[in-house]
């Protein structure tokens, strides 16, 4: 969901880091816990260091006079600027757009979608069946939390498809200073086809509201909330990737791992009870997302450094959860693993929106497959990977007993 603040790999980043970044993760963390990366800001590894900037540091989304940093101030078609997206917001402004929301995704409400992630998750295993050859990633990865996220926000099940390819290119534009020219040519007019559809649904559902969070946000417009019109288009645009992009990158990641290490696939299958904590060791061990950005709001000394107030950092999320200091054994995949949390979905007043979406999702997901498909295995061990800023896997073909 809200990828714990605006996460990601690094655009550019070459095909053998994306697929297996840990090494480098792990010299930087031993060897340079504070590093100037190649695309220009401070970076840290280690977990100590990532629990202080992301709870104890006064820092944020933008600078502290409140202008953007990731993404220029720009009004796009139809007056639009994507830094009126929560995620790209700080203090009162961010708190006001997360509580318009927010109530789509508490536990208790998250938790009332079970019947249904069950339901999509199983029809995806018969269609597996049916065909006889499975892709995780295009057959469950990205069906179960793409086809919830529309039906949260009342978009048609029968568009589905095209927000799948729109929203990859799309999240490019979260790092706009950091994208390459060739990402940022299609993240353009993707997010511009996102736009025109979401305003064309808007103003069909404001003239027949329903139950979905799309209504709720106009519902809370027409009753006196600040939320603007072009408020709400880029909160349903954001909402919608953040709602699926990086959990297709989780499932897939996730299976990939469990096929990787047999012993704790085994494990699973013989005690579904484990899903819950093997979806959280796939989040320390394989994340879909590597880091996320803050900028200081005041200095800050590291390692030796005077960082200055407005300073990005950022912090390398993947490499802290594989700190030896924090965790025994942390280059072992453990499904029954214990201790300290990992910081898979970020931290502080930008922790993920939608993890408790994400965790049911990917547990029943994963679940369900390992309980229908005896004899899984991965046919290669190579990745190919989608267009998303985020390590999401394109294509993972697996074979299993019919």
């Amino acid at each position: 969901m809200e990828a714990g603040g605006n996460g990601f790999v690094g655009p550019g980043a070459d095909a053998s880091f994306r697929a297996n970044p840990h090494p480098i993760l792990a010299f930087l963390r031993e060897h340079q816990p504070l590093a100037r990366t190649p695309l220009g800001p401070w970076a840290i590894t280690r977990y100590a260091d990532v629990t202080r900037l992301l709870r104890e540091v006064r820092c944020g989304m933008r600078r502290r006079d409140g202008t953007p940093f990731l993404i220029p101030a720009e009004r796009g078609p139809n007056g639009l600027d994507a830094n009126d997206f929560m995620l790209l917001q700080d203090g009162a402004p961010h708190a006001r757009l997360r509580k318009l929301v927010a109530k789509a995704f508490t536990p208790r409400m998250v938790e009332r979608l079970r019947p249904e992630v069950q339901e999509v998750s199983d029809a995806c295993i018969d269609r597996v069946l049916e065909k006889g050859s499975l892709d995780v990633a295009e057959d469950l990865a990205r069906v179960v939390p793409s086809t919830i996220i529309c039906k949260m926000l009342g978009v048609p099940l029968a568009d589905r498809p095209r927000f799948t390819e729109w929203t990859a290119h799309a999240t490019h534009a979260l790092a706009v200073q950091f994208a390459p020219s060739s990402a940022l040519a299609l993240a353009q007019p993707a997010l511009e086809k996102l736009t025109e559809y979401f305003v064309a649904l808007a103003d069909e559902r404001r003239r027949a509201l329903g139950d979905d969070l799309l209504s709720e946000l106009i519902r809370a417009e027409e009753d006196g909330d600040r939320l603007s019109s072009a408020e709400l288009i880029v909160q349903a645009v954001g909402l919608l990737g953040a709602g699926f992009e990086t959990t297709i990158g989780l499932i897939g990641l996730g299976v990939r791992q469990l096929l990787l290490h047999p012993g704790e696939l085994a494990r699973l299958v013989a005690d579904p009870g484990l899903v819950a904590g093997a979806v959280e060791e796939c989040l320390r061990f394989d994340p879909p997302i590597l880091g996320t950005v803050r900028i200081l709001h005041e200095p800050l000394e590291w390692h030796g450094q005077t960082l200055p107030p407005d300073e990005p950092v950022l912090a390398l999320l993947a490499a802290a959860n594989r700190d030896p200091r924090a965790y025994d054994e942390p280059d072992r995949f453990d499904i029954t693993r214990i201790g300290v949390p990992h910081w898979g979905f970020g931290g502080g007043e930008h922790f993920c929106l939608g993890a408790h979406l994400a965790r049911l999702e990917a547990q029943l997901a994963i679940g369900t497959l390992v309980r229908r498909l005896p004899g899984l295995g991965l046919e290669s061990e190579h990745i190919e990977w989608s267009d998303s800023l985020f390590r999401v896997p394109a294509k993972l073909p697996v074979r299993f007993r019919a």
